[in-house]
């Protein structure tokens, strides 16, 4: 692999690394102006549009076109990804600690090896069993402390529920990938994803809908908004959700997958909780009781135990083919 090539993919990790680090801090500190699920695909739709010039020169470079099975796949990509697991995303930002979000969020990748080992077929190693396990229990440990802190349980489990169909998302995309690329899969599932939430969000609308809604004790999904919430003193931290973190963060990480490997660009979800931890307490004072600390210290542990051989084994690899 040429040292430019790693250079940039190190470069894109650190950009992607310090970005999904305070996506939980930004959307938190707007999450008051706007509805849920009219943040969510108004985030993603423009995150699509920023990824869209990626995506287009991806295809044009590699000759490929988009058909009805690529389509069909986006659509549930987009499904799952954004119209089910972000809007959960989004809903835990509200009720727990962004720190508490971005530290079990960071834990996807143990249900990314389980859904691969049901779904797929993917051998689970000895080194991701015991990653597994001790990313289990830092996220015991930190669900145990939040509650006993009062901490609201529906948030927990928006968050719980967020990481895991996250983790799905991946594997439903995985095939796609392959064929398309991760900038293309992404790009489109975003679209896809957004636009369906549009019109979940105009069905609201219905008188009828938007009545039965409001008597089951959903107001914040009846008379989904649209255009409200914007005005120019969040608009830098709109511009930085939506194009930042959303468009040139997933750009950013998708971008070092091309140039390192799968298991380096996942140092991004290694670092990711303990830089959100340290972003939130000095951007908006979280603290960090040591029940999360401890459980940031399992999840790390894991990470290392998951991450770290796949990184030896690449630059092994990669050492074994320069000498020939």
């Amino acid at each position: 692999m040429h040292t430019k090539n790693v250079k940039i993919g190190y470069l894109c990790i650190l950009t992607s690394t310090i970005l999904f680090s305070l996506m939980e801090i930004a959307l938190k500190s707007i999450s008051g102006s706007f509805n849920p699920l009219q943040l969510t695909f108004s985030r993603f739709f423009v995150g699509g549009l920023v990824l869209s010039p990626f995506a287009l020169r991806h295809l044009k470079k590699e000759n490929l076109s988009i058909n009805r099975h690529t389509l069909a796949m986006a659509l549930l990509i987009g499904f799952v990804g954004i119209c089910v697991s972000m809007l959960m995303y989004q809903l835990a930002v509200i009720f727990v600690d962004a720190s508490v979000v971005a530290i079990i969020f960071s834990s996807n990748s143990l249900f990314v090896m389980l859904f691969a080992y049901i779904m797929l077929g993917e051998k689970i190693h000895k080194n991701n069993i015991a990653a597994i396990i001790m990313q289990l229990v830092g996220i015991a440990v930190i669900v145990t402390g939040s509650l006993r802190g009062k901490m609201n349980v529906a948030g927990i489990v928006f968050c719980l529920l967020s990481t895991v169909t996250f983790a799905l998302y991946g594997v439903i995309g995985k095939g796609q990938t392959k064929e398309y690329g991760g900038i293309v899969v992404t790009c489109l599932g975003f679209l896809c994803g957004s636009i369906e939430m549009m019109i979940l969000a105009l069905l609201t609308h219905i008188p009828a809908f938007a009545s039965a809604l409001t008597a089951a004790g959903l107001d914040n999904f009846a008379n989904i908004p649209f255009f409200t919430g914007y005005s120019l003193d969040e608009l830098p931290v709109i511009l930085f959700v939506f194009v930042g973190v959303t468009g040139i963060g997933f750009a950013s990480y998708f971008t070092a997958m091309e140039h390192t490997s799968a298991n380096t660009t996942s140092l991004v979800f290694f670092f990711k909780p303990v830089l959100a931890s340290i972003f939130a307490y000095f951007i908006i004072g979280e603290g960090s009781p040591v029940y999360k600390v401890i459980g940031i210290l399992f999840i790390v542990i894991g990470s290392m135990i998951n991450i770290f051989p796949g990184i030896i084994q690449h630059r092994s690899e990669k050492v074994t083919y320069e000498k020939v």
